[in-house]
C-alpha cells in the first residue's frame, strides 16, 4: 500500500472523486471508485462519497494499493476462433461470441491471444505483457473480424493505422425500428457513464466519436444496418444508436427490448465485425477481408424476415 497526497489540480475543477482518482493515478473507473467506497479517498482530511465533485486546490489524499501483475498469456484452445488469413506480419480471426480480444482482470474466460498461442501462432512482442500484438479489440459479446500484429513492423504500422483512422472497420447491425434519415453520421462525443460501471455514454466530457450508417433492410421491429467507424470508442456503436434510440437488438445493456431479444433466440447484442480493409504494412497493397454472420445472428434476421 503506498499512501500519496497532493493538491486537486486545476484542470479537474468539478469533475467527481472517482473520475480524479482515474485519471490522477491512472486507475480504471471501476478500480478508482473501489478505492473511493473503501474510504481510501480523502478530500481535505474528510473521505467522499464517489460521486462528489472535486475543487481545484482541495487534498487529496489516496491510499493506494499494490500493484498487481498482469496476466500472462496462456494457450487455451478457444472453440469456434477461425484463422482467416495469416502471414509472417499478422493474423486476422473471426471471433466467436463469448471470447475477450486479451486477457484482463477479472475476466477469466477464453480470449483470442489465448487461443492463438494454442494454434501455435506467434505475435508481436509489443504491447502489455497480455495484450502483445492486440491494435484493436472488440467485445466479448461481438462476433467478427479482428486482426493481431506478428511482427514487430506490422505492430507500429497497424497502430498508427488505426489511429490515423486508416482502416476501413465496417460493421452490421440490427437496431430496433426504423432510422430517420435511413442513412446518415453520429457525431457524439462518448465518455464513461457517470453512474454505471461498464457502461459509456455520449457526454459532453467524452472523446470524439463518429460513426456512419446506412440502413440495408427494414423490418416490421427493426433495420439491418450497415456501420462504418470513423473513430473506435469502447461500445461505440452500441452507445451511439441507443442514445438514438434504436439500440442494437439483444442489447439489453444499453435499453434494448428484453422480450424482442427472447422471441429471437439473442442472448447478446446483434452486432457482427463484417468488413476488414487495411494496407499490409510490408506489400502496401490494401487486404480486405470478410466475415459471414453465425448462426445465432442469422437465425434472428430470418425470424424478423419472416414476421414481415
Amino acid at each position: 500500500m503506498t499512501t500519496r497526497s497532493l493538491p486537486v489540480p486545476d484542470g479537474l475543477d468539478g469533475m467527481r472523486l472517482d473520475q480524479a482518482v482515474s485519471r490522477l493515478f491512472g486507475l480504471s473507473r471501476t478500480a478508482a471508485a473501489t478505492l473511493v467506497e473503501a474510504g481510501d479517498a480523502m478530500v481535505d482530511g474528510v473521505p467522499r462519497p464517489k460521486s462528489d465533485k472535486v475543487s481545484a486546490g482541495a487534498w487529496l489524499e489516496v491510499t493506494l494499493p499494490a500493484p498487481v501483475a498482469a496476466p500472462s498469456i496462456v494457450a487455451t484452445p478457444v472453440h469456434g476462433l477461425k484463422i482467416v488469413y495469416s502471414d509472417d506480419d499478422f493474423v486476422v480471426v473471426d471471433k466467436p461470441v463469448g471470447v475477450a480480444a486479451h486477457a484482463s482482470p477479472g475476466w477469466t474466460g477464453p480470449t483470442v491471444i489465448g487461443g492463438l498461442a494454442a494454434m501455435g501462432q506467434n505475435v508481436a512482442t509489443s504491447g502489455a505483457a497480455e495484450r502483445q500484438g492486440v491494435v484493436h479489440r472488440l467485445d466479448v459479446g461481438t462476433t467478427g473480424l479482428m486482426v493481431v500484429a506478428k511482427s514487430e513492423v506490422a505492430y507500429s504500422a497497424l497502430k498508427r493505422a488505426f489511429k490515423e483512422r486508416e482502416v476501413d472497420k465496417r460493421y452490421h447491425a440490427v437496431v430496433q425500428g426504423h432510422l430517420d434519415p435511413l442513412r446518415g453520421t453520429i457525431d457524439a462525443p462518448i465518455d464513461r457513464h457517470p453512474t454505471a460501471d461498464y457502461r459509456f455514454a455520449v457526454m459532453n466530457s467524452g472523446k470524439p466519436s463518429v460513426t456512419h450508417y446506412d440502413t440495408h433492410e427494414a423490418f416490421r421491429s427493426a433495420s439491418l444496418i450497415d456501420v462504418q467507424l470513423e473513430t473506435g470508442r469502447t461500445h461505440q456503436i452500441r452507445v451511439h444508436f441507443s442514445a438514438m434510440r434504436h439500440p442494437c437488438v439483444g442489447d439489453v445493456t444499453y435499453g434494448a427490448d428484453p422480450a424482442l431479444a427472447t422471441r429471437l433466440g439473442l442472448t447478446r447484442q446483434w452486432l457482427h465485425a463484417k468488413e476488414l480493409a487495411f494496407v499490409h504494412p510490408r506489400t502496401q497493397d490494401e487486404v480486405r477481408f470478410v466475415s459471414d454472420y453465425p448462426d445465432d445472428l442469422e437465425h434472428a434476421l430470418t425470424l424478423l424476415r419472416e414476421a414481415n
